[in-house]
């Protein structure tokens, strides 16, 4: 038995009361998609959001053909409940329930709610890979450090013990960054909205390319500053911004060759945001994976990622403090020639674009 009614918004009876019509009104207004029906199957009532299943084609109808099903099964008293999957596009699912509606012992009719579940299921999937991803990356120094310990134990040539300790500080400092991004990322994620005030652009950018430039000096990339607008200020989250630039800076020198030349400007846009452009001439990202970069933990270049040292967490910063303060981060790259990342946010403030949710679980350009 399937609804008899086809039509999305059926015509109150002549004698409905104010108080039903209400009722119906309301129920219209629900952002889960509902439908009732009568004992005989006959719709009386549809919500505005389960009107797309109406005539419906393509996923759509997959949809429509299981809450008929589903109706007239709950018309014969039994209720049912299903997870459809809905491969779209867009990909969707939709959680639908339906239940006899039964007074005296006697069935009524019938309701069915659809509810759309893709962005739960979508956050449950990015919260087990992020679980796994920090798992698996705070075990590996764990390892090495417990593996160089025993080995200290027992090696008897003090240049050897040397060697050692040198792997463990440097194992200790990675594992150490890691929870600093971690924690920095967390902080950025629960203030949502930070608080914010005005600050030099040119002190934030010097301030960036400064914290970098004992890196870059030892692996022999020099750092460019290009002349920065005079007095430019910009509301801000003075930390937070200080921390994106100079992981962007810091990304650039890490995949660049010795001897490439990093180069960081500054410009204000239209509509009065400030840009901040880190160039490289590094080894550049594939077109395929610039669409993830900004995941936590993704790296193009796993080997290079873990030679540098990275954390797989800084463009994810980045990103989240750039959307915080309404504002963006853009990258252009030729695999092979470099990249370049342009980090954008109003000068004088504004309300932040959503923060966490489905795409805001997820690291870095290349570590």
């Amino acid at each position: 038995m399937s609804p008899r009614r086809s039509d999305p918004r059926p015509d109150p009876a002549p004698e409905a009361s104010p108080g039903l019509d209400r009722l119906v009104a309301a129920l219209r207004l629900l952002p889960d998609a509902v439908v009732v029906v009568d004992d005989d199957g006959r719709e009386v009532m549809r919500s505005a959001s389960a009107d797309r299943f109406v005539g419906a084609r393509h996923a759509d109808a997959i949809a429509e053909a299981a809450i008929a099903e589903m109706l007239a099964a709950a018309c014969r008293g039994e209720a049912s409940a299903r997870e459809l999957q809905l491969y779209g596009p867009p990909r969707e699912v939709l959680a639908i329930t339906a239940q006899p509606l039964v007074d005296g012992g006697r069935v009524l009719g019938a309701m069915v709610v659809i509810r759309d579940m893709t962005e739960s299921r979508r956050t449950d999937e990015v919260r087990r890979d992020f679980v796994a991803n920090v798992s698996h990356e705070l075990k590996t120094p764990v390892g090495a450090l417990g593996l160089l310990a025993d080995t200290i134990a027992e090696a008897d040539d003090e240049a050897v013990t040397r060697q050692l300790a040198e792997r463990i500080a440097r194992e200790a400092d990675r594992l150490a960054r890691i929870i600093d991004d971690l924690l920095d990322l967390s902080v950025i994620e629960v203030q949502g909205d930070p608080v914010r005030e005005p600050v030099p652009v040119g002190w934030l950018v010097e301030q960036a390319v400064e914290r970098a430039r004992s890196g870059a000096d030892a692996v022999g990339v020099p750092i460019d500053l290009a002349p920065i607008p005079a007095a430019t200020t910009v509301v801000c989250e003075r930390r937070q911004v200080l921390s994106a630039l100079t992981n962007l800076v810091d990304n650039a020198v890490k995949y660049s060759e010795p001897g490439a030349r990093v180069t960081v400007s500054t410009a204000v846009l239209a509509d009065d945001l400030v840009e901040v452009a880190v160039a490289d001439r590094g080894i550049g990202i594939p077109s395929r994976d610039l669409e993830r970069i900004f995941e936590r933990f993704y790296r193009v270049d796993r080997a290079r990622s873990r030679e540098t040292g990275g954390t797989g967490l800084g463009l994810s910063i980045v990103r989240h403090v750039a959307q915080a303060h309404g504002g963006e981060v853009a990258v252009e790259s030729i695999e092979g020639v470099g990249s370049t990342f342009r980090f954008r946010i109003p000068m004088h403030g504004t309300t932040s674009m959503p923060v966490g949710g489905a795409d805001a679980l997820r690291g870095d350009r290349r570590g």
